[in-house]
């Protein structure tokens, strides 16, 4: 389901409102407006306001007799609207994405002149696609990844696999990259714990040498 979300850099437009509106429609036809709401997390009221928008605009059409059993339904031009909407927010997520990858790979490449050439990722969520996406653009090699939730060991993660920290001994990286944005420093920790202090390691907050905001326009 597209939510709009909490975020300092992202606020939802009302692009993203009404899409979200839309594709609730889409997904559960028959529900009231309290279930949009809900499934939005938008307030009653924004939703009423999109939903009269969008009925005078046909394309979304109601059934029901009374407020309680009231449903709504996409008309073909608004299946027509939602598909169009989709592509165009899908499309902005992709540039951004690039942007994203390209700004981190010219990080990641600053640690091979500082002589690192082989890394592991540490963490193997969604950062970390982000993160081994980017560094296909440098010149550095990714020989292994690892996690510390035992539920991901010994799954596939990009043509590798995910083995527990442990494992670092043994593949001796010349570097070891947090791929996550939260809890780095107890990471960091926990890497010293189990290969000891001298491992270098690379965390996201090392990408703060970003002085310019990438353009996703």
């Amino acid at each position: 389901m597209i939510k709009p979300f909490h975020s300092r850099f992202l606020s939802p437009t009302k692009d993203l409102r009404r899409l979200s509106v839309m594709h609730a429609i889409h997904q559960a036809p028959e529900s009231s407006q309290h279930a949009i709401a809900r499934i939005t997390h938008l307030s009653s009221s924004m939703v009423n306001n999109y939903i009269r928008q969008l009925k005078a605009e046909k394309l979304i059409y109601s059934s029901g007799a009374t407020s309680r059993t009231q449903s709504y339904h996409l008309t073909p031009a608004g299946a027509g609207a939602l598909r169009s909407s989709l592509l165009a927010y899908s499309a902005e997520i992709v540039q951004m994405y690039g942007a994203v990858k390209h700004e981190i790979a010219s990080i990641l490449e600053s640690f091979y002149t500082e002589g690192v050439r082989t890394v592991v990722l540490f963490g193997a969520a969604e950062t970390a696609e982000v993160v081994h996406a980017a560094l296909k653009e440098t010149d550095l090699v990714v020989i292994g990844v690892v996690d510390s939730d035992a539920s991901k060991h010994h799954k596939p993660f990009n043509g590798l696999i995910i083995k527990p920290p442990e494992a670092l001994t043994e593949m001796q990286p010349d570097a070891v990259v947090i791929t996550s944005f939260a809890h780095q420093e107890e990471i960091h920790t926990y890497i010293e714990d189990v290969i000891g202090s001298d491992v270098n390691v690379k965390k996201l907050s090392d990408l703060s040498g970003i002085v310019e905001a990438p353009c996703v326009c």
